[in-house]
């Protein structure tokens, strides 16, 4: 049995893995040990222990002769990992709500400043419906899933996001001033839940709402809507969209353990 003391120290290891992890994601050309413990606050010659570590298990690699690090094929494996056994948990529920709603369900994640369709069930018993292609890739800005996304994040990471984003206007309801799109966050964060109102393609209505997910991926599940049907069934499908992110939040928590 570890002792009290010998358990805090192997949580702290971990946690300074994490963060030497994190410090390098998002950066493919890597990054020094100095400049790794710039960014954990941490002494070189932890940093240098710990990437040691990392990399003998193939987490972290070589990314120049000068000593640059970067993130390793071991993680890519892991994250496939992750997202096959998100797709298998979240699935379910997304087929279980399309039948309650009879509409179609997407469940996208985001990709920089745009959301990526990565799975559907589509509603067969409506002759009219809404469907969003998987894999296609909406910017952020224009879509419920986006906005959603955007909402769930704090001030300073939806002010990057949309420092590089292009405002595209789609449709003459696009949303194509950071100003005005910052007021919609702030709705977004009261509701709980964001709307597209034909913003992306005329015609297309949606609701989407942000998934908080245990592995750190930015996920969202939208209903896309045909907009004669949008304004009868908004409130009920936004209640449902709520109901089913605990349930959805809580069977990934408990696909851990």
């Amino acid at each position: 049995m570890l002792e009290a003391g010998s358990s805090k120290q192997g949580i702290q290891v971990i946690s300074r893995a994490v963060k030497v992890l994190r410090a390098l994601e998002g950066k493919p050309d890597g990054l020094s040990l100095s400049a790794i413990a710039n960014e954990v606050d941490l002494p070189r010659s932890t940093v240098q222990r710990i990437v040691g570590a990392l990399a003998t298990e193939g987490f972290l690699i070589s990314a120049s002769p000068t000593s640059r690090v970067r993130l390793g094929p071991s993680l890519v494996s892991l994250g496939s990992a992750a997202k096959v056994d998100i797709d298998r948990v979240i699935l379910p529920y997304m087929k279980r709500l399309s039948k309650e709603i009879e509409e179609t369900v997407d469940l996208s994640v985001q990709d920089g400043n745009a959301m990526i369709f990565i799975d559907q069930v589509i509603a067969d018993s409506q002759k009219l419906r809404a469907v969003s292609g998987v894999g296609d890739a909406f910017p952020i800005h224009s879509c419920a899933n986006g906005k959603a996304i955007l909402a769930s994040k704090p001030d300073n990471e939806v002010a990057a996001i949309l420092a590089n984003a292009s405002f595209t206007k789609l449709t003459p309801y696009t949303l194509s001033e950071a100003s005005s799109l910052q007021l919609e966050i702030e709705k977004i964060r009261k509701k709980g839940v964001a709307f597209d109102r034909e913003e992306h393609c005329e015609g297309v209505c949606a609701i989407g709402i942000a998934i908080e997910d245990p592995y750190g991926r930015n996920i969202a599940i939208s209903i896309p809507i045909p907009s004669v049907r949008f304004n009868r069934n908004k409130r009920e499908i936004s209640d449902k969209l709520i109901e089913y992110k605990a349930i959805i939040e809580k069977a990934l928590g408990a696909s851990l353990q």
